[in-house]
């Protein structure tokens, strides 16, 4: 091993085999998508959340999202992000598209709508 070489390892402390794994490891914690950090809601959280009048029924937010975009809702997820109820809802229009439809799960109010 050359001078340089141990010079390197003795002020890193790492062996040289084990820098791809940090440097993986590493791209992977900066890089995390920021869905990620959204968190699903279970049924009884949701029906606690609703009886509170915390978030809308699910009826009325079904209703929003077909004014938003016509179809057939496929599935709708609540989940928490940033402190924010938000239902994600999966529309198939009459054209085969899938839309991804994301409303306030209080208000009601678009968030987001975008081709899935």
């Amino acid at each position: 091993m050359n001078i340089g070489m141990k010079n390197l390892l003795n002020k890193t402390g790492l062996h040289p085999l084990h820098w791809p794994f940090w440097l993986l490891f590493s791209f992977l914690i900066l890089f995390i998508p920021m869905r990620s950090l959204a968190a699903d809601i279970d049924q009884a959280t949701a029906r606690k959340l609703r009886s509170s009048g915390q978030i809308l029924p699910l009826e009325k937010i079904h209703t929003k999202a077909k004014t938003i975009k016509a179809g057939k809702i496929l599935e709708t997820e609540l989940e928490t992000k940033n402190r924010l109820y938000i239902y994600e809802i999966e529309l198939l229009d009459d054209k085969g598209i899938v839309w991804e439809i994301k409303l306030n799960a209080k208000t009601g109010q678009l968030i987001n709508l975008e081709e899935d």
